[in-house]
């Protein structure tokens, strides 16, 4: 594996409620130098929960996504806030947008969307066990829950409101580690 570029410089150049973007002065192993700028996000990171109501159904949430100026079928997510390990994060974010909380809650893994420029990474929990428990959150409607059976995930991508990679790809993770008895 190649050496890391040393990091020379690194400013904030522009800086929203939610990110920031850094401007990135790398010198790379072999002398050259160059700027990279990356997107980041909160510290901590952020959870995307898959809520099993049982070994076959997941619930999903539908709300409104300002990228794609639409409601989007997904994963209950949100970012961890300072002080939260990723499990107290995962079990938060679900009784606020889905009312249950979950007795077993496993990390599978983390992913990320875009490494070449940013930082962010999501941290993919399964939450099993679930029992009714509403917390107040911060969105600005009610998110409406959809049980989706998890072995019918392949149509989910011809839906036109699911186009969250980070959704199938932790949709996926699940239903094959259930199968192969991983889980």
């Amino acid at each position: 594996m190649p050496e890391k570029p040393r990091i020379l410089d690194s400013r904030i150049v522009a800086q929203s409620r939610i990110f920031r973007v850094e401007a990135l002065d790398l010198e790379f192993a072999n002398g050259v130098r160059a700027q990279y700028e990356r997107l980041a996000g909160g510290s901590g990171g952020a959870v995307l929960i898959v809520p099993l109501l049982d070994p076959e159904t997941v619930l999903l949430i539908r709300e409104y996504a300002a990228g794609s100026e639409s409601y989007e079928l997904g994963l209950p997510k949100g970012r961890i806030e300072p002080g939260e390990d990723v499990l107290e994060a995962a079990n938060r974010e679900i009784m606020e947008e889905i009312g249950h909380g979950g007795r077993r809650l496993e990390l599978l893994t983390a992913l990320s969307v875009a490494p070449g420029y940013m930082s962010h990474r999501t941290h993919i929990v399964l939450a099993r066990d679930l029992y009714p428990q509403r917390l107040p959150g911060d969105e600005p409607e009610e998110i409406e829950v959809v049980p989706w059976a998890l072995e019918n995930i392949e149509s989910l991508i011809e839906r036109d409101d699911f186009s969250e990679a980070r959704s199938l790809a932790a949709l996926y993770l699940t239903r094959d580690r259930l199968r192969n008895g991983q889980l």
